[in-house]
């Protein structure tokens, strides 16, 4: 009975707490936005110094810096 009890209070008091934004943190996030070997970004535009190269999906472009791109 008394863990049943527990059991509900630690319901309430979670129920209570307001949301923290979760996901992955700032690496993780930035390895996974990466395409073309790492050397690029995925964007929804490219920068003056970037060049697009390929799609990352249906929204993102995969900007490149120009020295990274092949010929």
């Amino acid at each position: 009975m008394k863990s049943l009890l527990l059991v509900l209070v630690v319901l309430v008091l979670l129920s209570c707490v307001p949301p923290v934004r979760s996901g992955p943190n700032a690496y993780i996030r930035r390895v996974f936005s990466t395409c073309w070997r790492t050397k690029g970004v995925c964007r929804k535009s490219c920068g003056k110094s970037e060049e697009y190269h390929i799609l990352c999906d249906i929204t993102r472009l995969c900007c490149i810096n120009k020295k990274y791109l092949p010929i």
